[in-house]
């Protein structure tokens, strides 16, 4: 295995990487909880329930994030008409939480991927099929800062979603290349970018990213409540 592919698999349950394994420079996980299904309306948003099956045997993105609740509830209540005709793919997406969501919440003209590392593939399957999404989601295999597979470039995303997505230093430079890589491919396309800020190494990303892409902040209604849990909401474009 190449060093790309060590450090892209950021979300394996790897003994150099255990979700269940961080030293102090790693960010704490939520509290560890066996393997279940969790229901979420966001606040009646969702006229039906999603199911999500969380399970951490294949890495720390079966778990739900905080991140994720948030850009999910926030594209379903501020995103739901320019969702209907958007190509969608989500990034690192642990269980599908985002993804999934619009999938359920949202009249979606396009088929939704969802993609993160082999090791998750069985899970956000599982989950798609937990909510009779098989005919408007797809699965697939995207590890950061691989070149873009035939499929993701002839779909050509015109909205990328990234929850939780910084977490893991040396990955930073991976994901920093996908999402330049998704934007090169529809320089019109947008990035919803949100990440709960956990040690002062996750500002390196952002100070990256703000060289690389055109910034700005969400001015979600609920700032108020989420800041205060060191989350933040972004969108991304093109310079």
């Amino acid at each position: 295995m190449n060093n790309h592919r060590q450090q892209s698999r950021s979300r394996s349950s790897s003994p150099e990487f255990s979700p269940l394994n961080f030293g102090e420079d790693f960010a704490p996980l939520p509290e560890y909880k066996p393997p279940g299904d969790a229901a979420l309306d966001f606040s009646g948003l969702l006229d039906e329930p999603l199911k999500l099956h969380e399970d951490l045997s294949a890495g720390c993105g079966g778990q739900l994030w905080p991140a994720g609740l948030l850009l999910a509830k926030h594209m379903l209540r501020c995103h739901r008409e320019e969702l209907q005709t958007a190509r969608v793919l989500e990034l690192g997406a642990g269980g599908g939480i985002v993804g999934l969501t619009i999938a359920k919440g949202c009249r979606i003209d396009q088929p939704l991927y969802i993609t993160d590392m082999k090791d998750m593939e069985p899970l956000m399957q599982h989950n798609i099929g937990l909510n009779q999404l098989d005919d408007r989601v797809k699965a697939r295999i995207l590890n950061w800062g691989e070149p873009l597979s035939e499929e993701i470039l002839e779909f050509k995303p015109d909205i990328v979603l990234a929850a939780d997505c910084v977490y893991f230093e040396p990955a930073f430079p991976l994901l920093l290349q996908t999402l330049k890589d998704l934007l090169a491919l529809t320089p019109t396309a947008t990035v919803f970018f949100c990440f709960k800020k956990r040690r002062r190494a996750d500002m390196q990303f952002i100070k990256a990213a703000r060289k690389t892409f055109r910034m700005t902040e969400i001015q979600d209604e609920d700032k108020p409540i989420y800041s205060r849990e060191n989350l933040f909401l972004y969108a991304l474009t093109r310079k």
